[in-house]
């Protein structure tokens, strides 16, 4: 098949799993990071797959590449080319259907236990059971796009994933692997500490890393059978 194209928007939110996944089943691919100053591709021919990242940022940002991420979202959509979104990505994907993007009810930070619907399509995509623990950092969530069925949902955070056919949009990170669980777990910004001791869904990086040994290997899991999913519709 085609290489799968990678969109990164942070140096410290790489592809992670994704990237030991695609490596695993010898799928080329490569990763375009618009922190590094590399602009992103202008069309999605050459590509079999897109799969979009997380970032900081917020989707709404006069941000010349999230533009561009969202074009190119659109592209792949309309040519049949499978999209995968992780947070910011599947907020990008939620806004280039024209969905709205703002606060999330609580935000959400470590891990955290989702819902998952009780019908065929979120079966399809997670597998049995009615709830998974994912790893979560977000402020802001998506709306439901027009035409998406929606497959997670939590007490937070009411829409947590959704496809739309071959294509996903994730508000939490499966991507995450045990190295970029060290460096997010050491996060010291005042805001984000000071949630901690506000919200309930808001963990500290000590309670991240003590749950990662619970929860991490199965989230790589859910995650390789996303990912299986998503890369089985490319041409």
């Amino acid at each position: 098949m085609k290489p799968v194209l990678v969109l990164q928007h942070m140096a410290s939110d790489g592809p992670g799993y994704l990237a030991t996944w695609l490596r695993q089943q010898g799928l080329p691919f490569q990763v375009f990071d618009s922190s590094a100053g590399q602009a992103y591709p202008a069309q999605i021919d050459a590509w079999g797959a897109l799969a979009v990242l997380g970032g900081e940022m917020s989707a709404n940002d006069p941000l010349p590449s999230l533009r561009q991420a969202e074009r190119l979202i659109l592209a792949a959509m309309q040519a049949g080319v499978p999209v995968i979104g992780h947070c910011l990505g599947g907020q990008l994907m939620a806004r280039a259907l024209g969905a709205g993007i703002g606060a999330s009810p609580a935000p959400e930070i470590g891990w955290q236990p989702v819902r998952i619907e009780p019908h065929a399509a979120a079966s399809d995509w997670f597998g049995a059971g009615k709830q998974a623990v994912v790893y979560q950092w977000h402020y802001e969530a998506f709306d439901l796009p027009a035409g998406a069925t929606l497959l997670a949902s939590s007490p937070a955070c009411p829409h947590q994933a959704f496809a739309i056919g071959p294509h996903l949009g994730l508000q939490f990170h499966v991507e995450v692997d045990e190295h970029k669980l060290a460096v997010w777990s050491a996060c010291d910004d005042p805001h984000y500490l000071a949630l901690q001791e506000t919200c309930p869904s808001v963990q500290s990086g000590a309670a991240m890393r003590a749950d990662a040994a619970r929860h991490l290997a199965a989230q790589q899991r859910l995650a390789a059978r996303f990912y299986a999913r998503w890369i089985g519709a490319a041409g």
